[in-house]
C-alpha cells in the first residue's frame, strides 16, 4: 500500500484527491486542510507521497517542500499554473494544474512509483557509506546514520540514542560528533542534545517531540530561534 498525505485549504480539491485515490487503489490516503497539521503528521508518518498545493491562506507550498523529509516523493496541486518552472526546480515528480481528470492523475502516480523505486535503490546503495564509527567500551562499533533518533551529551562522553531503543556511550564530544553527521538532517537544539529532524513529530520553543517514541527533549533559549524557522 502507498502511505499519501494531501494538503489544501479546499475542502473541494481534497475530495478530488480521495475519490482518485480510492479509484486508483492500493493508496492509504490522508487529507488535512490546515498546512501545520498537515506538515506535523508529514513529519510523524514520513508518507512515500505529499500532494501539496501551493497558495492555502498565507501559507505558501513552496517554502513547506523545504521541509518535506527527503524519502516523501512531492506532486504538486494549483490552480496558478506559473508555479509549474519553480516546482519542478524544487525536485517536484510532477505538477497537477486544476481542474485536473484522473487520467492526468494517474499518470503522476506512475510518475510517483517510479520514483519510489528509484529512492529505494539509491537509499541501499547509499546506506552503506552512511555510517558512523563510534570507540565504545575498547570497541570500535559501527552505527547507521540513519537509526540515529538523537544524541546526548554527559559529561565527558556523548550518548547515541537509537530508534530500536538501544544506545551506544562513547567518549568523544558533542561538538566532535556532530560534525560527523550530515548537517541537512540533524540540527543542535540544546547545548546538550543534537537531534535528527526527520524524528520530530511536534516542536515548540522550549522542546521537541520525538515520532513514534513520543520522547520529549528540551530546546536551549540559544537555539530556539533555529528550531522554529527550521520545523514551523
Amino acid at each position: 500500500m502507498m502511505r499519501c498525505i494531501a494538503i489544501d485549504d479546499e475542502p473541494i480539491a481534497l475530495s478530488i484527491i480521495s475519490r482518485y485515490c480510492e479509484q486508483r487503489g492500493g493508496i492509504v490516503l490522508e487529507t488535512y486542510s490546515s498546512p501545520r497539521l498537515g506538515m506535523q503528521r508529514v513529519y510523524e508518518w514520513r508518507p512515500d507521497v505529499v500532494f501539496l498545493d501551493i497558495e492555502m491562506n498565507g501559507t505558501s507550498g513552496i517554502e513547506l517542500v523545504h521541509k518535506l523529509p527527503s524519502s516523501c516523493c512531492l506532486i504538486f496541486t494549483t490552480a496558478y499554473a506559473h508555479y509549474a518552472l519553480e516546482g519542478f526546480e524544487l525536485n517536484a515528480v510532477d505538477f497537477l494544474h486544476k481542474p485536473y481528470f484522473y487520467e492526468r492523475f494517474d499518470r503522476a502516480m506512475q510518475k510517483a512509483e517510479q520514483w519510489l523505486r528509484m529512492h529505494d535503490l539509491l537509499s541501499v546503495s547509499e546506506s552503506a557509506s552512511r555510517q558512523l564509527l563510534l570507540k565504545s567500551e575498547y570497541k570500535n562499533v559501527t552505527l547507521s546514520i540513519d537509526t540515529i533518533l538523537y544524541v546526548e551529551s554527559i559529561d565527558n562522553y556523548v550518548k547515541v540514542h537509537l530508534a530500536d531503543g538501544t544506545s551506544v556511550l562513547s567518549k568523544i564530544s558533542l561538538r566532535s560528533l556532530e560534525e560527523q553527521l550530515p548537517p541537512e538532517e540533524f540540527v543542535r537544539i540544546h547545548r546538550s542534545f543534537v537531534v535528527s529532524r526527520s524524528r520530530v513529530a511536534k516542536f515548540t520553543r522550549t522542546e521537541v517531540v520525538l515520532a513514534k517514541t513520543g520522547k520529549t527533549l528540551p530546546v536551549g533559549k540559544k537555539y530556539a530561534e533555529e528550531v522554529m524557522s527550521l520545523f514551523r
